[in-house]
């Protein structure tokens, strides 16, 4: 099995996985920075959904209703989702998790891990604890931080990972300087950046994030463009 990663811009990532095609944190339709549609996407498998906000959960209705696929969540988002008639209708019901828990799906092993974050849902409604997700397919694996801080936990749950994607957007989330605290916890072979360049308060230089990677880690960053595809 091989898994490419596809860059939507924010947190947004498109995982292929043999014939799967998995979303991540679907923010496009009212995204700034995105340059492709949710109709553009399709055929997709499953959505995951890391937390509640909203440009993280924006367009998973949508994309999940126009491919009867599965949302996978925690378990006060995928409840939420249920509540809006997934598991009814034709719709698969959600797949609700929580931290540490992990499942087999068929695109690989998907485990849930703690994120440091915030999670409230578009409507104000409890959206349970913030998480990240390592996947694990064939040989690969892939640790997605999704929206957090810099915890030290995170050498337990990803350490020897092929890829990390970690947000490097500041104010939000981590930024370029624990980031790097990160990349050396975790020790993977890749690292790549999100969750920058949205908006202004979050614009950042990857470039400029890469240079201290290289500088300060044995991990070799890459750097994509919004829709480029990079092969783990």
């Amino acid at each position: 099995m091989s898994i490419a990663l596809t860059w939507l811009s924010h947190a947004t990532w498109l995982i292929e996985v043999d014939s799967y095609r998995v979303i991540l944190d679907p923010f496009l339709s009212d995204n700034p920075a995105a340059e492709t549609t949710v109709d553009a996407l399709e055929p997709i498998s499953h959505v995951l959904v890391s937390h509640g906000h909203f440009d993280h959960i924006a367009d998973a209705e949508a994309i999940a209703r126009r491919n009867q696929c599965p949302i996978v969540s925690n378990f006060e988002i995928a409840q939420w989702f249920s509540g809006k008639g997934f598991g009814k209708d034709d719709l698969p019901e959600p797949i609700a998790m929580n931290t540490g828990g992990q499942i087999q799906l068929p695109f690989g092993n998907l485990k849930m891990v703690p994120a440091l974050h915030s999670s409230s849902l578009p409507d104000g409604s409890y959206g349970g604890n913030p998480v990240g997700f390592v996947l694990s397919a064939g040989k690969q694996s892939v640790y997605f931080a999704c929206d957090t801080a810099y915890f030290s936990d995170m050498r337990y749950y990803a350490h020897g990972v092929d890829v990390a994607i970690l947000p490097i957007g500041d104010l939000y989330t981590m930024g370029f300087d624990d980031s790097i605290q990160a990349i050396r916890a975790i020790e993977p072979r890749v690292t790549l950046p999100a969750h920058y360049g949205t908006w202004p308060p979050i614009e950042r230089n990857p470039n400029s994030w890469a240079r201290k990677v290289r500088e300060h880690t044995p991990t070799k960053p890459v750097v994509l463009g919004i829709g480029e595809r990079y092969e783990v």
